[in-house]
Parts: C-alpha cells; sequence; structure tokens
C-alpha cells in the first residue's frame, strides 16, 4: 500500500437514498432506503480520489427490523444482528439475490482499488437471532440472554463456552472467503482478550493480509489488545479525538495534544483516527465546532502528526449535518445526495452549493497530500515543547510539529482559532540532531520560521 491507511465508513441503506421526504423514525416504506448497487463504479472511483484504501460498509450483516424483538427506531441497529451469514435484504434490489450483489459490490470495491472492510459484532446478538448455518444453541447464550449497557435490542454471548469462540471464528472465515479485506470489531473489550489472541492468527493463517480494527475505549486496556489480542489497529476515541474535539471547542490548550501522544507512545501509529463515526457528533454540531469549516486544523493534525490510519465518515467531506447520522432509522442525507446526482451526470460538484465545494476541495487536497513519503512513513518531532506563548505564538490555539522521509522535511503548522494568524516556529537543535540534517544559513536553530495560516486551518510548509 502506498499513502496513509484510509478508511471511508459508509451505511449503505443511507448512502444511496435519494428520498427527501424523511419521516423521523420512519419505516422502510415510508423513507426507502439505498442499495448495494447504488455504491457504482463511477460512486467508487470518486471515493478513491480521497486517497481512500478501505471502505468499511456497515450495516451489511443481517440485522433485527421492525417486527423482530425489542427493535430500536424504524429500521433497526446494525448491532442487532439476527443472522451472520446472511446480509440484509432489503440492501438488494432483487428478492432472492442479495448475496450476489454484495458479492458484486465486493468486485466493483477491489476494481476501484479499495479493500472492504465489515462489522464484525462479538458481543451481542438479536434476541431475535435465527441463524441457519452453525445455529447458535443455549450455551452460546450468556445465562439469563442479559444485555450490556441500555443495548435493550441485544442479548449477551457466552465466551465462557468453546464453542463460542469456534463459531465466532467461522463467521469471520465466512466473510473472508467472500472477498472482505478486513473486519472492524464492535466493542472489543466486552469479549475476552483470550479469544482474539486465539482467533486474530487462526484467521490469519487462511488471510494473512485481513486487517482487524477494535472498537476501544480504556487506554489502560491497550497494550493487552495489541499485544496479546493481536490487533491491528484500536480506535483513537478516549485520547486524540477527545483531546481534538476540547481543543476545537476551546475547553483545552492545542498544547495539551502532547500529552497524549505520549501517552499512548509505541502504539501512537495503530491508533485509527477519526472526527465523525456513527457513534460521534457532525462536526457541524453545535456540540462539536459548529460549522465544517471549524473542523480543518483538527483534520490536519489527524491526518499529518504521525503514521496513524484515519477514518472518514460519509457526508463529512460535504460538511453533512449538523445533527448526528440516525443508525436506527431509514434516512437520506441532503450533501450526499446532491453529490451523488452529480456523479450520476457526470460531474460530481454540479448540484452542491458554494461552501460544500469549498470544503470538498480542501479534503481532497488534505488527502491527496497522505501519500506524501514524509506524511505516511515519515518520523515526527514535536515543536510544541519549544514554542512557549509569545507575540507570535499561542500555544493554546497553536500546534507546531515536523515530519521527515528521506530528503522531505515539513514544518506543519495547525491554527485553532477562527483568525488568520503569521506565527514564527522555533527550531531546536535537537530537531536537526534527531533527523541527521545539518543546520544552513538558511534553515537553523537561530532563526525562527515564519509561518502563515488561515484561520481554523493547517499548513505543511516544505523545508527540503
Amino acid at each position: 500500500m502506498k499513502g496513509k491507511l484510509i478508511i471511508y465508513q459508509l451505511l449503505p441503506r443511507v448512502f444511496g437514498n435519494t428520498r427527501m421526504d424523511n419521516v423521523p423514525g420512519g419505516t422502510l416504506e415510508q423513507n426507502g432506503t439505498g442499495k448495494f448497487k447504488d455504491i457504482t463504479a463511477p460512486v467508487l472511483d470518486e471515493i478513491r480520489k480521497l486517497n481512500v484504501t478501505h471502505i468499511w460498509y456497515t450495516g451489511v450483516i443481517r440485522h433485527a427490523v421492525q417486527g423482530d424483538y425489542g427493535v430500536k427506531g424504524g429500521a433497526g441497529s446494525p448491532f442487532a444482528i439476527t443472522d451472520y451469514y446472511d446480509v440484509n435484504p432489503y440492501l438488494a434490489s432483487r428478492e432472492g439475490s442479495r448475496m450476489k450483489e454484495f458479492e458484486a459490490l465486493v468486485s466493483r470495491t477491489k476494481e476501484a482499488g479499495m479493500e472492504v472492510i465489515l462489522d464484525f459484532v462479538p458481543n451481542h446478538v438479536s434476541p431475535s437471532y435465527k441463524g441457519t448455518v452453525r445455529p447458535f444453541e443455549d450455551r452460546n447464550f450468556y445465562p439469563g440472554r442479559i444485555h450490556d449497557g441500555d443495548w435493550s435490542d441485544t442479548v449477551k454471548l457466552n465466551y465462557n463456552d468453546r464453542d463460542t469462540w469456534e463459531k465466532m471464528r467461522d463467521i469471520l472465515l465466512f466473510w473472508a472467503a467472500k472477498g472482505v479485506g478486513g473486519f472492524r470489531c464492535d466493542m472489543v473489550e466486552l469479549v475476552p482478550v483470550d479469544f482474539w489472541h486465539w482467533c486474530i492468527p487462526e484467521v490469519k493463517k487462511a488471510y494473512p493480509g485481513l486487517i482487524f480494527i477494535g472498537e476501544a475505549y480504556q487506554p489502560d486496556n491497550y497494550r493487552s489488545y495489541f499485544d496479546h489480542g493481536h490487533f491491528d489497529y484500536l480506535y483513537d476515541k478516549s485520547g486524540f479525538y477527545d483531546t481534538l474535539k476540547k481543543i476545537v471547542r476551546g475547553e483545552a490548550p492545542a498544547s495539551s495534544l502532547t500529552a497524549q501522544w505520549q501517552k499512548i507512545g509505541p502504539y501512537q501509529d495503530r491508533m485509527l483516527n477519526f472526527l465523525e463515526n456513527h457513534d460521534e457528533d457532525r462536526i457541524s454540531s453545535p456540540y462539536f465546532a459548529g460549522s465544517p469549516f471549524g473542523g480543518l486544523a483538527a483534520l490536519f493534525v489527524s491526518l499529518f502528526f504521525n503514521r496513524a490510519p484515519f477514518m472518514l465518515y460519509f457526508g463529512q467531506e460535504f460538511g453533512e449535518g449538523p445533527d448526528k447520522t440516525s443508525i436506527f432509522d431509514f434516512c437520506s442525507l441532503p450533501k450526499v445526495r446532491d453529490w451523488l446526482r452529480g456523479v450520476k451526470a457526470g460531474d460530481p460538484m454540479k448540484y452542491l452549493g458554494y461552501e460544500e465545494q469549498a470544503l470538498y476541495v480542501v479534503y481532497r487536497e488534505f488527502m491527496k497530500k497522505t501519500a506524501d513519503p514524509a506524511i505516511f512513513k515519515g518520523d515526527t518531532f514535536d515543536l510544541e515543547y519549544v514554542n512557549p506563548a509569545s507575540e507570535y505564538f499561542n500555544p493554546d490555539r497553536h500546534f507546531v510539529f515536523m515530519r521527515r522521509s528521506g530528503s522531505r522535511l515539513y514544518l506543519c503548522a495547525a491554527n485553532f482559532s477562527n483568525e488568520r494568524v503569521q506565527i514564527k516556529v522555533n527550531i531546536p537543535k535537537h530537531a536537526f540532531d534527531y533527523f541527521g540534517i545539518a543546520e544552513t544559513d538558511e534553515l537553523n536553530s537561530r532563526t525562527p520560521v515564519d509561518v502563515r495560516i488561515a484561520s481554523d486551518a493547517g499548513t505543511l510548509l516544505r523545508l527540503k
């Protein structure tokens, strides 16, 4: 893979839905649904232009819908599985062809130069679970069929029984045989780490190229789930995401990113960065930045600070929001609808407004730069500690660092303020020693570097 690992999360039932008359909590008949066939080759080619390497198709595996026990919303949760060996019938264009249509989508995605990621929900299923392949028995359910937290539409699985381990491994092998390139594993900390220690190597024996991404929230568990559990990547929600959100909202200084980076230690390049997903507020929400442009400095740091992968949520690149996109209902997103109309007409920008077009251009430029060797495989040197508060630098709103690979050296500066600024950045002698670069009259540790940055944005200044 040439470039940073970039995941595009997409809910097929929402993504391809062009119905405009959404009814809150509406059923399939009221609101309609997107389908596998809506994710066409031209659509995939456009997504690939964001340097996307993997698409996470969320809500593909068959889950509870209206009529099943305890369903939430008009569509049901993608995480209340009713059959691990099937896909949702509502995503197919014809009755009886749903698996073939999914397999065709996998092929289209690969032909566009990307791999498919699917959900793997190991901790719980719908109370209406009725799988026909390797059916579950009472022994596979936790005694009393309890559920965790407020997930009343699910029941917990029993990992005290080895049969559950083997059945879950076989589910992963089934989907890997369909050409799936990886799995986003739901709530991995609710499943014994010993299961992952056994299961992931078992699956990778047959499919060594698979990637496993764990949804994890407890930093104290990261070492165990990496070193013992064999995960390739874990969510960086409790560290980087939460810190960036506070900085954007003015609740924490930009300099606090340094502590988060250092806390992760040797795992920093294996933490999945993101600014939006199905659980989190949209950037344009008043609970986050209040506008899509207000998140650009956070996007800059997420993409360029280190080698970590990044996840982009569908519609984020057009400023979708401000409301959180429902995972429980059949609905559609207006900006994604407009973009899809344009793609179908041969001009993706045709129906987008000026602000949506401007935002997309920035996203595309930022994502394009993730293919630079200094960004996707280079080393990082944090400059925040040698740039204290001054007339020309505000560590509460400015964050600076360097990236280098081979002959490419960048000074990277993010501006979390709403004002265009000119800052002066000190580069210590230690940075030159760290990168093995000789000081020159033009670039040295004695003279600060002048950097101009737009409001709520960032800039990559190539020094060598």
